[in-house]
């Protein structure tokens, strides 16, 4: 059987069910999107490493269940990899920002964003992917996460609401105010504040 070509439910049934070469298969497809998730939303490497690491061991363990009459895996994934970064941040009481330009943001040039935003085009490819990022880690965790989502990754607002546990007007309208947050920060990059505000509750924010 081969499970690289089954439906990333088949895949997260078997592998809960210890079925070790499903789970291999789920990890190879979803691993790097998760790594990269939890690295945007953290700011953290270490972090990031160590939230895939329990988003797949809660796969293998069969403490996560699935439904997908719910809704779609990805954003179900996401969802546990939210958690436990929140988790982590809880634990430790840190909130880390995010870290300068380095290997992994080089990495991900590929997957870089699209944002909608005119100012942008003035800048050079690279000049964008750095600037865009050290922006991104700088703003408020729910202003982040959801231009993590909705432009990292591309979902559509049903999806990122999903992940996040809001109604899609909260999306619409936290995208749209992060965007403007964003384009302030690009303008005026010398008046941007190195430390990441702390962490808001874990609930909608309107």
């Amino acid at each position: 059987m081969t499970w690289d070509t089954e439906s990333d439910g088949d895949l997260f049934l078997a592998a809960s069910s210890g079925v070790e070469a499903a789970f291999l298969a789920l990890y190879r497809r979803w691993q790097g999107n998760v790594y990269r998730f939890a690295l945007r939303l953290s700011g953290s490497e270490s972090i990031a490493e160590d939230v895939t690491q329990e988003v797949f061991l809660t796969v293998v363990n069969g403490a996560a269940r699935f439904d997908p009459k719910l809704g779609p895996f990805r954003p179900y994934l996401y969802g546990i990899t939210r958690n436990q970064v929140f988790r982590r941040f809880n634990r430790e009481r840190i909130f880390a920002p995010l870290a300068e330009e380095s290997e992994t943001v080089a990495q991900e040039t590929p997957q870089s964003p699209s944002i909608g935003l005119d100012p942008l085009a003035a800048l050079t490819r690279q000049e964008t992917f750095a600037s865009l990022h050290r922006a991104i880690g700088a703003l408020p965790v729910h202003y982040r996460e959801v231009v993590v989502l909705c432009e990292l990754h591309e979902m559509n607002y049903a999806e990122a609401a999903h992940v996040v546990g809001c109604p899609e007007g909260t999306i619409r309208s936290r995208l749209h105010r992060a965007r403007s947050l964003l384009l302030e920060k690009l303008r005026h990059p010398s008046g941007e504040n190195s430390r990441t505000p702390g962490m808001e509750p874990l609930r909608c924010l309107s």
